[in-house]
C-alpha cells in the first residue's frame, strides 16, 4: 500500500513503503515467528520437566533430549569451527550436483514419456519397476559400482529426486487439455509451437512442485549416504557423517545442533525454487 501526501497545494505525492516496511507487516511473518516460539518454550519446559519437578516427572520422548538451551549453547561453540561449516558446503554440493543432474535428466525424460507413446511403451515399464526401489537401497551397490564413495553419493542424491520430478513432469503435461493442442494445430502452429507455447508452460507449475518435493527428499538421502559411506573421500564428511561423528561421540546437542542444520538447509534449498518459481510463473502471484 502507497501513503498520499498533500504538498503546498500541489499535487499529491505518493509515498511508497520500503520492503523491509512491507516485510515486517506481513502477518505471516509474526504467526510464523509466534509459532516458533511456542514450540521451542514447550521443548525448553518439556526437557527440564523432571529437573524441575523430580525424576518422576520425566516426560516420555521430550523429556530425554537436550533442551534448546543447552543446544544454543553448543551451537555457539561449533559455529566459529571451520569443520562446521566444511560440512554444510560438503553438503551442499552433493545436493546441487545429485539434484541438478536429476532435473537435466529428469525433465526431459518426463516430458518425453509424454508427448510421445513410443517412447513411453518402451521406457516406461522399467521406469516403473525401479521406481519403488527407495534410493538408501542402491547404496551398497553404488558402493560397489562406482570407483569413489563421493560418486556413490552423488549418484543416491541423484536417485531420490530423479523419479519424483519424472513423475511430476510426466503428470502434469498429461493434464494439459487436449482442446488447446487442437486449436493450435488448426491455427498452423508446428509441433515446435505445440511444445513451447502449451506443453512447457503448462507442466512448469508441476516442474517446480517436482523440484520441491525432491529437493526435500535429496536431503534426506545425501544425509543418510553420508552416514552410510562414511561421509565420502573430501576432508570433512558433511552433516550426515557430523550427525553421526556426534553420536558416536555421546553429544546429543550437537546431534539435534545436526538436526536443525539440516532443517535450515533443507528450507533455504527448498525457498530457492519457490523463488525462481515465481519468477518464472508471474501468474501464481495472484493467489
Amino acid at each position: 500500500m502507497a501513503s498520499v501526501a498533500q504538498i503546498d497545494g500541489s499535487t499529491p505525492v505518493v509515498r511508497r513503503r520500503s520492503k523491509l516496511a512491507k516485510f515486517m507487516e506481513n502477518p505471516t511473518i509474526w504467526r510464523g515467528l509466534l509459532a516458533i516460539v511456542i514450540f521451542l518454550a514447550v521443548w525448553e519446559v518439556g526437557a527440564r520437566f523432571d529437573e524441575w519437578f523430580g525424576k518422576e516427572w520425566t516426560l516420555p520422548f521430550i523429556g530425554l533430549i537436550p533442551p534448546p538451551t543447552a543446544v544454543f549453547n553448543a551451537w555457539l561453540k561449533i559455529i566459529p569451527q571451520a569443520g562446521y561449516w566444511d560440512s554444510w558446503l560438503q553438503s551442499f554440493q552433493r545436493v546441487l550436483t545429485g539434484f541438478g543432474a536429476a532435473m537435466l535428466l529428469g525433465i526431459p525424460f518426463g516430458l518425453a514419456l509424454a508427448v510421445n507413446k513410443y517412447f513411453r511403451d518402451v521406457f516406461f515399464p522399467p521406469f516403473e519397476v525401479l521406481r519403488p526401489i527407495p534410493p538408501l537401497a542402491w547404496v551398497p551397490a553404488s558402493l560397489i559400482f562406482w570407483p569413489t564413495n563421493e560418486m556413490s553419493i552423488a549418484f543416491v542424491t541423484f536417485l531420490g529426486a530423479f523419479f519424483t520430478i519424472v513423475i511430476n513432469v510426466l503428470g502434469g503435461a498429461r493434464t494439459i487439455d487436449v482442446r488447446y493442442l487442437r486449436a493450435a494445430q488448426s491455427m498452423g502452429a508446428s509441433q515446435w509451437d505445440l511444445f513451447s507455447k502449451i506443453i512447457l508452460p503448462g507442466t512448469l507449475p508441476s516442474i517446480f512442485t517436482g523440484a520441491a518435493v525432491g529437493m526435500g527428499i535429496t536431503w534426506e538421502v545425501v544425509l543418510a549416504a553420508e552416514m552410510i559411506s562414511g561421509g565420502g573421500t573430501q576432508g570433512s564428511g558433511g552433516l550426515g557423517f557430523f550427525i553421526w561423528n556426534s553420536y558416536m561421540g555421546g553429544s546429543l546437542e550437537q546431534v539435534v545442533v545436526g538436526m536443525i542444520s539440516i532443517g535450515i538447509a533443507g528450507f533455504l534449498s527448498s525457498s530457492a525454487i519457490r523463488w525462481l518459481g515465481d519468477r518464472l510463473m508471474p501468474w501464481r502471484r495472484l493467489f
